[in-house]
């Protein structure tokens, strides 16, 4: 079996994760992997939703979009639609769920940090760019938010990652762009903790159903790749 990209099965591509790219939020990521571009951006805001007010903790929540030429043709702006797709909020929704999987809210008070993450490129894999490189967005805002004296310490739990797997030509592969993603039997993407924690998986057989051991093969190929993603943004953040 041979990729389009050449890459052996195991192999990600090339990951950047670029700090400071927007100068005015309190965190950015500019997240590169491959092909696929995304701009993660997080604002700290001094206030929670209505419904947590007086509950003594914290939120993080996302947004996510595609810019109109991301893609090889065209796409409208959801806004001129009037309306978000269903795929833009289940993306958003797991990128809010994953980040808010390793923050104490307790410990980040009474304030909210929104995170925009929006994909300039496209080449697969942008939800899984997007939550790898929302977690360096959101650490650097939390980071400012101790050098300003107001958080006592990072209410990190952990950290997170995610990654794309896929059975591709019946084969197990990492971190698919779109040549493999559009035909692949299988495709999956994975959200894991530092710690081996399983935050989500999304699966779907896409041809003929996929077995037990074809699973744990994507399982431990996601496990992989997230190690090296965690390292990645360790690099990013200068830990």
């Amino acid at each position: 079996m041979t990729r389009p990209s050449g890459r052996n099965p195991a192999d990600l591509r090339s990951v950047e994760l670029i700090t400071g790219y927007a100068k005015h939020a309190e965190g950015s990521c500019f997240a590169k992997f491959g092909d696929t571009h995304v701009l993660c951006t997080a604002t700290v805001e001094e206030r929670v939703p209505g419904w947590m007010r007086g509950l003594g903790k914290g939120w993080v929540t996302a947004e996510y979009g595609m810019l109109p030429r991301s893609t090889d043709s065209r796409m409208d702006r959801e806004a001129s639609r009037g309306k978000q797709s269903g795929r833009t909020q289940e993306i958003q929704r797991l990128i809010g769920r994953a980040l808010r999987a390793v923050v104490d809210m307790k410990k980040l008070g009474e304030r909210q940090v929104r995170i925009d993450c929006d994909v300039i490129q496209a080449d697969g894999g942008t939800r899984t760019a997007s939550v790898t490189g929302a977690y360096v967005a959101l650490h650097m805002a939390m980071q400012h938010l101790v050098d300003l004296k107001l958080l006592k310490e990072l209410p990190f739990t952990d950290t997170i990652s995610a990654i794309s797997c896929g059975i591709y030509d019946g084969t197990p592969v990492l971190d698919l762009d779109y040549a493999e993603d559009s035909v692949a039997g299988t495709d999956a993407n994975f959200v894991l903790t530092g710690n081996g924690g399983i935050v989500e998986i999304q699966g779907t057989a896409e041809q003929a159903p996929f077995s037990e051991a074809e699973f744990q093969e994507l399982l431990n190929l996601a496990k992989s790749g997230c190690t090296d993603l965690q390292a990645a943004q360790k690099k990013a953040l200068g830990l």
